[in-house]
């Protein structure tokens, strides 16, 4: 059964779909941990996002307005937490965890001032980001059910792979945030400004939150709901762990992370138990997390071992 699942088109075009999200998140953690900053707050910032955006484009009725706003709630809220764990001092993981506790409950009490809604935002007409069927590609058999017809933000996630590696590997910028996270003294000591550069990072961040978000609430479905994210921003940072911090790694994390939630999605309309539906893309995160955490261990321990029997050898001569 699961087998003949795996085999449709349709599948593979709802693992690109439900991956989009998660990509988004892991380029925001990838940015911000490049920095030396781990941005717990991805998962409230998607979901400030993803509000802001229902909101703007209802009243709007401006698909380009909505998503820049979303954008920049997700920037204020990553200048928020900038400023709070670089100006302040705070502690940036437990920041994080307030700035999501903040989320979860400020968007529902936002949503009922605004709309009167309580929990999802029923009486809103919000729009959604258009789909974009691919010249050529989309007369494809097969390949062009699975490629083309995706929400523009999908492709646009895509891309931003592809931007983020040329930012931290071919620009100067790029190289300044790598440079503060591997060491911010030698940094300062060449008279840059670290908490300036982390800033930028942060501010990067939460562009990449808030098109994750943008895309929950204006591509996966229409609206917004209580808590939506579901995790999302959380599995992120599983996913940018499993890459090694890298762009590409990061990318094939993020895709086998959707094809866990895809697979849950598409066992639901079996007679599978939900609760053992549901869990499985959070099965799936501790699973590789373990896998990744014993690779690296073993590296490690490798490493080490070398190290020893190098010194062995140079005492001995």
């Amino acid at each position: 059964m699961i087998l003949e699942i795996i085999g449709t088109t349709s599948f593979w075009y709802a693992v690109l779909r439900v991956s989009t999200p998660i990509i988004f998140a892991s380029l925001a953690a990838i940015v911000s941990n490049k920095a030396g900053v781990v941005n717990i707050g991805i998962e409230g910032t998607m979901l400030i996002s993803s509000l802001i955006g229902v909101l703007i484009s209802a009243f709007t009725q401006n698909v380009l307005v909505g998503v820049l706003a979303g954008i920049l709630a997700g920037v204020l809220a990553a200048l928020i937490l900038a400023y709070c764990a670089l100006h302040l001092k705070t502690d940036i993981t437990l920041t994080g965890i307030a700035l999501n506790l903040f989320a979860s409950g400020g968007t529902i009490f936002l949503l009922y001032l605004v709309t009167g809604d309580k929990g999802m935002s029923g009486s809103l007409k919000s729009l959604v980001v258009p789909t974009v069927h691919i010249p050529v590609i989309k007369d494809i058999p097969v390949l062009g059910e699975i490629i083309s017809g995706h929400n523009l933000l999908t492709y646009l996630a895509f891309l931003c792979v592809f931007l983020t590696f040329v930012l931290l590997y071919k620009l100067p910028v790029g190289l300044r945030i790598r440079a503060v996270g591997e060491s911010e003294g030698a940094v300062a000591s060449v008279g840059l400004n670290v908490i300036r550069i982390r800033c930028i990072a942060l501010i990067l961040s939460g562009i990449f939150s808030g098109l994750g978000g943008i895309f929950m609430s204006m591509g996966y479905v229409s609206w917004f709901s209580k808590d939506m994210i579901a995790g999302r921003g959380f599995i992120a940072l599983a996913a940018e762990a499993m890459g090694r911090g890298t762009p590409l790694g990061t990318l094939i994390a993020s895709i086998v992370f959707g094809f866990a939630d895809a697979l849950s999605n598409y066992l639901q309309s079996l007679q599978v138990p939900a609760e053992l539906v549901m869990m499985i893309p959070y099965v799936t995160t501790v699973v590789g997390l373990l896998i990744y955490s014993i690779k690296r261990n073993s590296k490690n321990k490798f490493k080490k071992e070398g190290k020893n029997e190098s010194k062995i050898n140079s005492y001995v001569n």
